[in-house]
C-alpha cells in the first residue's frame, strides 16, 4: 500500500510538471517518513547527499558537457555539415544524408543531444530550405540526427548508465560505438527510402571535384583528433573514463581557443551552461538516491524479481516488455531522468534473465532516443522548432518515419547482442 502510494505521487508530480528531482525527493521522503518515522527520514537525509555524488566517476559528467560546450563554441561543428555534404550533397537528399553524418561527426565529440541539436538546427536546415527541400524532411532528420550524441562516445546518458548500474564505463562507452554506426547508417537510408519514394521532397545537389572533397577532409582533422584523445585511449587502456573526459575537455578548450573564441561571454556562457546541466543531472541523481532508499525498504525490487522470475514465460518477451515501457516513459520522462529512476529497478530482473548489463544499458540508451523525438515531450524537436522558427507539427510529421526506423534498429541490436558486445570483447585493459 505504502509502496503504490507513494509511487503514485511521484507519476501525479510528475505529470503535473513538478522538476524531477523534487518529485523523486518528496515521494520518497513521505515514503520513508511513512516506513520509518522522522528517525529513518533524517538518517538518510543525512547520508543521501553525500553518497549520491561521492562516485569519482561523476566527475565524467562534468567534463563531458564542458568538452560539448566548447566544441560548439570553437565553431568547428558546423563546418562538418560543409565537410559532409561535400562527399554526399550531389545524391538526391544528400544534404539530409549529411545532416545525419554530421550528428553522427558531433556526437562522437559531443555528449549532449540538445547541444547537437541546436548546433544542426542552425546550419543544416536553413541550407536545406534554400536548396528547396521539405521543410518536414529537413526538421525531422536534424531533430533524429542530434540523438546520436546519446549514443556514440562520448554519451552523457551511457556514462550515467554505468554510474548506476556498477558497469564499467569504458566498455559502455566502447560498445555504443558499432551501434551508434549503424543508427547512423538507418537515419541514412531512411532518408534514401523517403526521397526514392517522393523525389519531390528534395533536389539533386551539385557536384564536386575530388579535390575539393579532399580538402574538406582538413576540416574533419581536429575532430577526429578529438574523437581518439576521448574514445582512443579508453579503447586502448591509455585512460580510464574519467581521464578520458578531462583530456576531451583540454582538447576541445585548445580548439576553442584556436579558433580565438575562448574569451569573453562565449566561455563564461560554456561554462555556465555546462555548471546548470551538472547540477541538473546531479539533483535528479540526489532525489533518485532517496526515492531509492524507500524501495529498499519496501523490497520491492527484490519482490519484482521474485515475480519475474516465476513467470513461465520466454525471456524476450520480458525483455521485449520492459522495452515498450521505456518507449511508453520517453514520451512523457527526460531521458536523463528515466535511466536514474528505472535503472536500478530494471537491473535486477536483466541480470536474473541472464542478459548482459553492458548490452543492456545500450538498448536502453537507443530506446531513450526515440523519447527524444516522440510527442508529447520530444526534446529535440522542441529544440529543432525553436532554433529554426518552424511549426512544432511540421518538424514531428518529418521525425516520424526516423521513429519506425528506429523501432526495427533496436530490434536488431535485442536480436544480435555481439553487435554491442564484440567491440568492448577486444578492448585492453
Amino acid at each position: 500500500m505504502t509502496t503504490a502510494t507513494c509511487s503514485l505521487l511521484l507519476a501525479v508530480l510528475l505529470l503535473g510538471g513538478f522538476p524531477v528531482a523534487f518529485s523523486l525527493a518528496i515521494s520518497g521522503a513521505l515514503g520513508l517518513f511513512w516506513l520509518g518515522g522522522p528517525a529513518t527520514l533524517l538518517g538518510v537525509l543525512k547520508t543521501a547527499p553525500f553518497s549520491a555524488v561521492s562516485s569519482y566517476e561523476i566527475i565524467t559528467i562534468p567534463m563531458f558537457l564542458v568538452m560539448a560546450e566548447f566544441v560548439v563554441l570553437s565553431g568547428f561543428a558546423d563546418e562538418l555539415f560543409a565537410a559532409a555534404s561535400t562527399w554526399v550533397g550531389r545524391i538526391r537528399g544528400g544534404l539530409a544524408m549529411a545532416t545525419a553524418l554530421a550528428g553522427a561527426g558531433f556526437g562522437a565529440i559531443s555528449g549532449s543531444s540538445t547541444a547537437a541539436a541546436a548546433t544542426l538546427s542552425a546550419t543544416t536546415v536553413p541550407a536545406m530550405l534554400r536548396r528547396g527541400y521539405d521543410p518536414a524532411l529537413a526538421g525531422g532528420v536534424v531533430a533524429i540526427s542530434g540523438t546520436l550524441a546519446m549514443l556514440i562516445p562520448p554519451s552523457i546518458a551511457l556514462v550515467i548508465y554505468g554510474i548506476i548500474a556498477d558497469v564499467s564505463i569504458g566498455s559502455l562507452l566502447i560498445g555504443g560505438v558499432v551501434p551508434g554506426i549503424l543508427v547512423t547508417l538507418t537515419i541514412v537510408l531512411t532518408v534514401a527510402f523517403l526521397v526514392w519514394r517522393n523525389p519531390a521532397l528534395a533536389p539533386l545537389g551539385g557536384s564536386f571535384s575530388l579535390k575539393e572533397k579532399l580538402q574538406s577532409l582538413r576540416t574533419a582533422g581536429p575532430l577526429v583528433l578529438l574523437f581518439m584523445l576521448v574514445t582512443g585511449t579508453i579503447y586502448t587502456g591509455v585512460a580510464t573514463p574519467t581521464e578520458a573526459s578531462a583530456l576531451g575537455a583540454f582538447g576541445a578548450a585548445a580548439l576553442a581557443a584556436y579558433a580565438g573564441k575562448l574569451r569573453g561571454p562565449g566561455l563564461r556562457h560554456a561554462l555556465t551552461r555546462a555548471a546548470h546541466t551538472t547540477a541538473m543531472i546531479l539533483l535528479i541523481m540526489l532525489g533518485a538516491q532517496i526515492f531509492g532508499y524507500f524501495f529498499t525498504l519496501t523490497q520491492t525490487t527484490q519482490q519484482l524479481v521474485q515475480l519475474v522470475g516465476s513467470l513461465e514465460v520466454s525471456r524476450w518477451v520480458i525483455m521485449a516488455l520492459i522495452i515498450f515501457g521505456y518507449l511508453i516513459l520517453g514520451c512523457f520522462m527526460d531521458q536523463i531522468a528515466i535511466l536514474i529512476l528505472t535503472v536500478p529497478v530494471a537491473l535486477p530482473v536483466i541480470k536474473t534473465l541472464g542478459f548482459d548489463p553492458v548490452w543492456f544499458g545500450v538498448i536502453v540508451v537507443v530506446t531513450a532516443e526515440v523519447g527524444m523525438v516522440t510527442p508529447p515531450l520530444g526534446l529535440n524537436v522542441f529544440v529543432v522548432s525553436r532554433c529554426t522558427n518552424r511549426p512544432l507539427r511540421e518538424v514531428f510529421a518529418g521525425v516520424m518515419p526516423h521513429v519506425v526506423a528506429h523501432i526495427l534498429i533496436i530490434a536488431v541490436l535485442v536480436a544480435f547482442p555481439a553487435l554491442t558486445l564484440w567491440l568492448p570483447s577486444t578492448m585492453s585493459h
